[in-house]
């Protein structure tokens, strides 16, 4: 069985925390980029700004958001790798050593006495898999979008435009406050916490690629047209460009049950993973 060091988690924590509110993934960049030539006047110079600021961010190793989140740590461990150490705190040390490194701001509170700022304890949610490897993807999550992410509990007998209809309900009330131009997750089934991570894990899928299931795709594409429609816009200052992409990932559920939930990611989604071999 394969060894591992937690101190070289915690070293790789640490640096993922610098990369992800630093640095745009491509794939990110790109969606942003493709999407000024489609817009005019305002909207075409906020996405400039966006984008300038992007650059500047990189360049001067300054946060892209003075909200650098929640940070979401997710772990995908070979059931044929040991930790030696205590993985857990292990993640939570990198999470505080990259924040305190990069002077980001403290934004994790008790949830009802609202005291004591500080950078941790990080959500983290595990998957054992396959092998003897060990894959790591942060994303640190601002709550000007997440506030305004939803779920909701629909009858089995609900219809996929029942759904859409939904989804373009919750956009036209709070996209505007989620600084667009927007990511969407939706995570359609399983149970309500299931939904709801699948919703999350739909921000980690690349935007360059298809998604693998080609009636997933389709819905995607369905949702992002009607997205749009609304002219909500970059900043919510009207546009043709509300959201840049929408994934999708489902999974089985109850007979008597449909859940989905919708995740909704500023401009600004900002993740940045690495597998340790």
């Amino acid at each position: 069985m394969r060894q591992i060091k937690a101190k070289e988690i915690e070293d790789t924590v640490a640096q993922l925390c610098l990369e992800a509110n630093r640095n745009l993934p491509k794939d990110v960049l790109l969606a942003i980029k493709e999407s000024i030539g489609k817009e005019r006047g305002r909207p075409k110079r906020i996405l400039e700004k966006i984008i300038e600021n992007c650059s500047l961010a990189k360049k001067e190793k300054l946060p892209l958001c003075q909200d650098t989140g929640l940070p979401i740590v997710f772990i995908d461990i070979g059931q044929k790798l040991k930790v030696k150490g205590d993985l857990e705190k292990a993640i939570n040390r990198g999470i505080k050593r990259g924040y305190q490194k990069g002077y980001f701001r403290n934004s994790i509170v008790h949830p009802l006495w609202r005291d004591n700022p500080q950078s941790i304890p990080a959500v983290i949610h595990f998957n054992i898999s396959s092998g003897n490897k060990i894959k790591i993807a942060l994303m640190p999550k601002g709550f000007g979008s997440e506030n305004a992410s939803v779920t909701y509990m629909f009858n089995p007998t609900a219809t996929i435009d029942e759904i859409g209809d939904w989804v373009i309900k919750i956009v036209k009330e709070k996209g505007a406050d989620a600084c667009p131009p927007l990511f969407i997750g939706i995570g359609i089934g399983g149970s309500l916490d299931k939904a709801v991570l699948l919703s999350k894990q739909a921000l980690l899928l690349p935007l360059n690629k298809e998604n693998p299931q080609a009636s997933l795709a389709t819905l995607e594409q369905k949702f992002l047209r009607r997205i749009n429609k609304l002219g909500i816009g970059p900043l919510g200052l009207g546009g043709k460009t509300t959201a840049l992409r929408v994934r999708i990932l489902a999974h089985p559920t109850h007979i008597a049950g449909l859940p989905v939930a919708l995740n909704l990611s500023c401009w600004a989604l900002r993740r940045a993973r690495k597998k340790l071999t």
